[in-house]
């Protein structure tokens, strides 16, 4: 089966943003009321795998080694199958 993953990383709260404080600087610069902007990252990648939960190990294996830092870095994972 083919899987379509889509992983979105984000600093943990707590660690310094630098590119959200320069955009919600610039949006309150702009004259919007903005409080606090988070910046995010999004892959989306396809994956073979025999069923969901291997699909989803794999991406696990993935984020864990690749895309995300554990130290600073939460993630979130979604699939979906691919007809």
């Amino acid at each position: 089966m083919r899987f379509q993953a889509r992983v979105e990383v984000r600093l943990k709260r707590g660690y310094f943003d630098p590119e959200g404080q320069a955009a919600a600087s610039a949006l309150r610069d702009l004259g919007y009321p903005v409080e606090e902007v988070r910046v995010y990252k999004a892959y989306e990648f396809a994956v073979n795998a025999s069923n969901e939960a291997e699909a989803r190990e794999l991406v696990e294996d993935v984020c864990k080694k690749v895309l995300a830092n554990p130290t600073k870095d939460d993630y979130q994972i979604s699939l979906k199958v691919i007809t």
